[in-house]
């Protein structure tokens, strides 16, 4: 399947077709066939068609994730509307920001956590009851597909549009390099407010195979993911590697390997050897792939499978080589490109996954969307620091974002924090900077397995890293907490402590 062939809608269309009774989504609540999904995308498009929603209107979805999530996200396409995932679990102020940023036409099964606003409220048991007619959907062209809000912990959060094309383009990434296909049963772990849900979500329906896809709370202890796995004989899953370590830390890991899975997708975070070890350990023979890219670039813009017996002592992951469509280039601190093989610089990613812009934001959109590193062409500029070895493979040192500097020596904190995993005790740690009475220090956050004291961790790491790169402070933990993207939660972590980050780093 290819990037300009791929039409969603047209796709389920087919599959509902020549075999309506086969299952396509659940979400252990309630079971599709393909038949009825189509007619549900139909009776839901029909309704928001009655409601006035129109080409290019923003359509916020409230339901988390659900077999109402896919059925609104297909009709918003259906009738060209931009669907708009909103997390239901966060803070009040957090959702009106949102909502006053994409000023939605309507709120599909709005949380009862919003206020008033001015736009339209449908809940999706009226919607999908609808026996209004419904138009045809529109054609499958370039235009906006969706509008995703990435995390803003800097700042306001911003909304990422990206188009048709680059949707079609990912999607077929994932079925091509992950092998999806009709016999594929998949379980959705990350929310679908995380473009990382979508390479889940949207290449198992395409390709006609069965999308689980339960509520979040549903997953968030091992036990649980175990029980689904097992009841539903998933055979492909992707999360991120905090949810990983979660399950690796828990008694019921062994099940992974007496489980139906074949594949697994990991992405959205750093990928430590510790982290891969310790899975083929659990599962040998598992299928595994590093996943890489970003809300900007239709959140794959690579899959690569990764070996035990490639896994390098380094502490290094690759990310691998672009995939078809998708171009990589190194940029040094002078704005120049680097072609040397073991030089570290800032990835930019190019091809036809980038990112339409941020919503109503053409300034930010100029500062990351770069048309003067290479003539005639947008490249994104991604501020994650990689190198490219001798065989064009390319490795992920950290984010320019996680780079401290401290006695006059720049620090990859994802670095640390990989060095500390590989330590016997440690089954998982996250490093970040905090202020020491004005000064810029490394607390360490880790799991271990069995009985370690943060002193003993520290001594042992010692022996590997040099003095300038030591946690001044290890604080043992009982889990890793996450946020509500499935990445590590650094602020509940220093609130515990009793620490206020430090915002010093590398630029």
């Amino acid at each position: 399947m290819t990037d300009d062939t791929l039409d969603l809608l047209g796709l389920i269309g087919r599959h509902a077709a020549s075999n309506p009774g086969r299952e396509a989504v659940t979400d252990l609540n309630r079971r599709l066939t393909y038949g009825e999904l189509h007619s549900e995308v139909r009776a839901v498009a029909g309704h928001l068609c009655d409601a006035g929603v129109e080409e290019g209107d923003r359509v916020a979805l409230g339901m988390g994730n659900s077999v109402d999530f896919v059925v609104a996200a297909l009709a918003c396409a259906w009738v060209g509307a931009i669907f708009v995932p909103i997390a239901s679990g966060d803070p009040p102020a957090r959702l009106r920001l949102v909502l006053e940023s994409c000023e939605p036409r309507a709120v599909l099964s709005p949380p009862d956590v919003l206020g008033p606003g001015a736009f339209l409220r449908i809940t999706m048991d009226d919607a999908r009851r609808s026996s209004r007619p419904c138009p045809p959907p529109l054609p499958a062209r370039d235009r906006p597909a969706y509008c995703i809000y990435t995390s803003g912990t800097t700042g306001s959060p911003k909304g990422v549009v990206t188009g048709q094309a680059a949707f079609a383009a990912a999607t077929s990434l994932v079925i091509d390099a992950m092998g999806i296909h009709e016999a594929t049963r998949a379980l959705c772990v990350s929310p679908v407010h995380f473009v990382g849900s979508f390479a889940t979500v949207f290449p198992i329906i395409a390709a006609g195979g069965t999308l689980v896809i339960p509520p979040r709370d549903q997953l968030f202890l091992p036990r649980m993911f175990f029980r689904v796995l097992a009841s539903e004989e998933i055979t492909h899953t992707s999360f991120s590697p905090t949810y990983l370590r979660l399950l690796l830390g828990s008694a019921q890991v062994e099940q992974l390997a007496a489980s139906s899975l074949v594949t697994m997708g990991l992405g959205g975070e750093s990928l430590t050897v510790g982290d891969l070890r310790s899975l083929f350990r659990a599962a040998p023979d598992l299928a595994v792939f590093n996943r890489y890219g970003q809300t900007e670039t239709t959140g794959i813009v690579t899959a690569w499978p990764v070996h035990p017996e490639s896994l390098s002592g380094n502490g290094s992951v690759p990310i691998g080589r672009p995939s078809k469509g998708n171009s990589f280039l190194i940029v040094g601190d002078d704005g120049c490109v680097i072609d040397a093989a073991g030089e570290v610089g800032e990835l930019y990613v190019g091809g036809h996954q980038l990112m339409a812009g941020y919503w109503r934001d053409p300034e930010l959109t100029a500062a990351v969307l770069r048309d003067d590193v290479v003539a005639g062409a947008t490249l994104y500029r991604t501020g994650d620091l990689v190198y490219r070895d001798d065989a064009g493979v390319y490795f992920l040192v950290g984010r320019r974002d996680r780079m401290v500097k401290r006695s006059g020596v720049r620090i990859s904190l994802s670095e640390v924090a990989a060095a500390l995993c590989d330590l016997e005790p440690v089954s998982a740690a996250v490093c970040t900077p905090y202020d020491d009475d004005g000064q810029l220090a490394i607390a360490a956050f880790v799991t271990t397995r069995g009985h370690a004291s943060g002193r003993d961790i520290r001594l042992a790491a010692s022996a590997v890293l040099p003095a300038t790169m030591l946690p001044d402070r290890v604080e043992i933990v009982d889990v890793l907490p996450m946020t509500s993207g499935s990445k590590v939660d650094e602020r509940v972590l220093l609130a515990g402590a009793g620490l206020t980050l430090a915002r010093e780093v590398v630029t």
